[in-house]
């Protein structure tokens, strides 16, 4: 399974997600409006960024309106992967000031969101733009809302790493552990062994050490993952790697360390923190009636 940049409403799973977001906000019906706004009051409105930014989540957005009123007119007029500035618009509508009121918060909760991770994966992403490395996410992302977040690590510029257990082999200390009866084993052999296992997947393996890097290639996987090394051991990784198999370096990489992580010359670097932590981004509704 992958994501593009392209409509990500067409994935089912997203428009689901969507209609089971504003089911939890609006429940019974949006007493607010519905007590105090005519139905059939017509506004403009606009979404604005209120600093700069990545922007992400706008065909969202349009979905959330949407499915509330399949009438509503929407023009976005930054696409998702765009860079905007404090004050420039990213979306407008015109529609039923209901649909607009009732759909505010759902949309622009997916927005901000996700526009805060593409905007700190763009950060990172430039950081190594001299190298021939790839920022990946990872599978720490908030519950249901996987497919979002790893989206909005493409429109920050980012690569998608596996989107969940299924469709790729991570072998990683835990599953060491309990290989073989609890011993860690032969690497090689497990590599193997899952290759027996899942012949269609690909397979990576987590190491801590050169020796386990050489153990490990005998295996012949795909990928290795070079766990909480300095940069000088990935550099000494990848010349014993010599293009045998493709390496990510992992853990403790921040913004401070990420050029010189790149710079050893491995292939990727995934990063946690572009979806546990990046930071929304500030955005709000503005409307104006007809």
């Amino acid at each position: 399974m992958s994501l593009q940049l392209s409509d990500i409403t067409s994935n089912a799973t997203c428009r689901e997600r969507i209609r089971q977001a504003l089911d939890e906000d609006i429940a019974t019906g949006d007493a607010t409006t519905l007590s105090l706004v005519p139905e059939d009051a017509i506004v403009d409105a606009h979404i604005l960024a209120k600093e700069g930014c990545v922007v992400s989540g706008c065909q969202v957005a349009a979905a959330v309106f949407s499915a509330l009123d399949s009438d509503i007119q929407i023009s976005i007029a930054i696409p998702d992967g765009g860079r905007a500035s404090s004050g420039e618009t990213l979306l407008s509508m015109r529609g039923r000031a209901q649909t607009v009121l009732t759909g505010e918060r759902t949309a622009l909760n997916f927005m901000q969101r996700m526009t805060g991770i593409a905007t700190l994966t763009a950060t990172f992403v430039e950081r190594v733009a001299s190298y021939s490395c790839v920022i990946l996410d990872t599978r720490k992302t908030t519950p249901c809302l996987r497919l979002f977040e790893k989206y909005a690590v493409l429109c920050g510029g980012g690569t998608n790493h596996r989107v969940g257990l299924f469709d790729k082999v991570m072998i990683k200390d835990n599953h060491r552990r309990l290989w073989r009866d609890g011993g860690d084993g032969d690497l090689a052999e497990a590599v193997k062994t899952a290759r027996r296992n899942c012949p269609d997947l690909e397979i990576e393996i987590e190491v801590e050490s050169e020796a386990e890097l050489r153990n490990a290639l005998m295996g012949e996987p795909e990928w290795i993952l070079l766990d909480n090394m300095s940069p000088v051991m990935m550099a000494k990784c990848v010349s014993v790697t010599a293009g045998r198999s493709k390496l990510e370096a992992s853990g403790c990489i921040t913004l401070s360390n990420v050029e010189a992580a790149a710079k050893s010359g491995v292939d990727a670097i995934s990063l946690g923190c572009l979806t546990h932590s990046a930071p929304s981004v500030d955005l709000s509704l503005e409307i104006s009636e007809l």
